[in-house]
């Protein structure tokens, strides 16, 4: 397979994921706002921000109508729902010999939500909007599982699991570092509403009632979000599927380097890794030291299969 070929499908594969991700956040953070016990407003919003690094860019008003704009149709940075799929969608372009129908389908459709609409408008458009594309990027996702075994499918589903594992890590990391607003008491409503959210966006909230019984804990999402590796969203999870991917290519290709060993180094230390000691010594500089961790991975992978 060609280098360029590569990058495209491992592209492909980051910007889709990616635009579900958000999709899920600006979901979950709607109904934290609106519907939770305690409206929680401005810090709501600036957490959405923070989550997918747009808050530097964001200049507008911390209000629903202008970071749900900001994030769902401002084409002009990367943290927008919009420029993912429209990213995706051209890196699909550039392999589309190697997609099935089902797959292109589905990359096309979500792009095609975001034709000729200059707003989300309100809260029930928003969410409509958004829970549409998460049924095209399931769709799409589906259709990967059924295509082929072989080098088209793995390069994107490295790029899912790499984009993965680093929204889940920022995603925990604002929440446990600087969401609460001052003032408001660990485990109070505003607390629990935040964390419930947390397993919204992950789609967690069933797996973690079926894992932990003492009620909603923030050790036990914790330790669900970064050590269950039955929840697909996890960084074990991703973590796993990582290794599992890079074997499988360097199987087929003979292409095996820094980015196995750095792949499998991580997994080794994450198998060893217990929650609650994360915790204690800071759950911040571990996330950051993961994310970091993360980013030198996917380099590592561009190096190794020279991606243009």
């Amino acid at each position: 397979m060609l280098s360029r070929t590569a990058s495209s499908l491992y592209w492909l594969g980051r910007y889709f994921e990616r635009a579900d991700f958000i999709a899920r956040l600006v979901e979950a953070t709607v109904r934290l706002d609106v519907l939770s016990s305690q409206p929680a407003g401005e810090d709501a919003w600036a957490s959405a921000l923070a989550v997918t690094e747009t808050d530097t860019a964001f200049g507008g008003a911390l209000e629903q109508a202008e970071v749900v704009r900001f994030l769902t149709l401002d084409a002009s940075h990367p943290g927008s729902i919009v420029r993912c799929l429209d990213m995706a969608r051209n890196n699909a372009k550039a392999v589309r010999t190697a997609l099935t129908r089902e797959a292109w389908t589905a990359i096309n459709r979500a792009w095609l939500l975001f034709e000729n609409r200059a707003s989300p408008r309100g809260t029930t458009e928003t969410l409509t909007l958004v829970d549409a594309v998460k049924n095209e990027t399931r769709g799409f996702e589906g259709a990967i599982h059924r295509m082929l075994r072989n080098q088209t499918t793995w390069f994107i589903r490295l790029g899912q699991a790499v984009e993965r594992a680093d929204n889940t890590a920022r995603l925990l990391d604002v929440k446990y570092h600087i969401l609460l607003p001052e003032g408001e008491k660990v485990g109070g409503a505003i607390d629990r509403d935040q964390w419930t959210t947390i397993l919204q966006t992950v789609s967690a909230v069933t797996a973690y009632r079926w894992l932990y019984n003492d009620g909603l804990r923030p050790a036990d999402v914790i330790d669900l979000l970064i050590a269950r590796s039955e929840l697909p969203r996890s960084l074990a999870a991703s973590v796993e599927e990582t290794v599992d991917v890079l074997n499988l290519l360097a199987k087929r290709t003979g292409n095996h380097g820094e980015a196995d060993r750095m792949a499998r180094m991580r997994a080794a230390r994450l198998a060893k890794t217990r929650s609650g000691e994360v915790i204690a010594s800071g759950l911040h500089q571990y996330l950051q030291a993961f994310i970091h961790e993360n980013g030198l991975l996917h380099a590592a992978i561009g190096r190794q299969f020279k991606f243009l």
